[in-house]
């Protein structure tokens, strides 16, 4: 059996949770500022002036880093692999005028642990990018998402 099959299943404890519908909230607190109430509670502060919280761009950026690094660590869990870090960078260049979208997108990734191959890693990416992470899939079809990384082993 190939260690990249059933991979799929390895989604199933989170992916079936998720709810089909989204609510928030968002609330002038004060000038530009707005606070964010997500359905389950969580707090933030959106500020375009970068003062006072985040801006919507910077949140989009690391929900799409979450949601690829959630689906590759469980993938790799699931190939075996033992993550004991897991890091990465990511930054986005944005089209100088309005709308300014992302145009691209690098993100470099550090992966510590045991029995972490690149075949494991492109596996993961792949799996993420084509077909699970919703982020991704929900941003605008010409935007390039480059994907480095590096693997520190510990076997």
């Amino acid at each position: 059996m190939e260690e990249t099959e059933g991979l799929e299943e390895s989604l199933a404890g989170y992916k079936e949770k998720i709810p089909l519908i989204n609510k928030g909230t968002l609330t002038l607190d004060r000038d530009l500022i707005f606070v964010a109430r997500t359905q389950r509670g969580y707090e933030f502060e959106y500020d375009p002036k970068f003062e006072w919280g985040c801006s919507p761009t910077e949140t989009l950026l690391m929900s799409l880093a979450g949601c690829l690094a959630i689906d590759m660590v469980s993938f790799l869990r699931k190939m075996k692999a033992e993550i004991t870090a897991y890091k990465m960078d990511v930054s986005g260049q944005r089209n100088p005028d309005p709308p300014q979208y992302y145009k691209s997108i690098e993100m470099v990734l550090n992966i510590t642990g045991k029995g972490i191959t690149p075949k494991k890693v492109e596996r993961a990416i792949a799996l993420s990018q084509e077909k699970y992470c919703s982020v991704h899939h929900t941003l605008r079809k010409d935007l390039k998402v480059d994907i480095k990384y590096d693997i520190i082993s510990e076997d």
